[in-house]
């Protein structure tokens, strides 16, 4: 991929930001993780143990009528 290539980006709906790699990740307190992997999945759900990376966190929690509301829009 050259620099002019754009970065695939997906959002998962209830998952990851998928990221085509490799990346590197800088947090707000000025750690930075790389990833040499062709896709990555960085946590938008904040319960990784990996964080910033996903590790499936976000799959062992059930979700309640009230989460399912909030989501849809008005």
């Amino acid at each position: 991929m050259s620099d002019k290539e754009p970065r695939l980006v997906r959002i998962v709906s209830g998952g990851p930001m998928m990221v085509q790699g490799p990346v590197r990740i800088e947090l707000p307190d000025g750690t930075v993780v790389d990833s040499d992997r062709f896709m990555v999945a960085i946590c938008t759900c904040r319960r990784s143990k990996t964080y910033p990376l996903c590790d499936t966190s976000h799959r062992r929690r059930k979700r309640t009528e009230d989460d399912s509301s909030a989501q849809r829009p008005s």
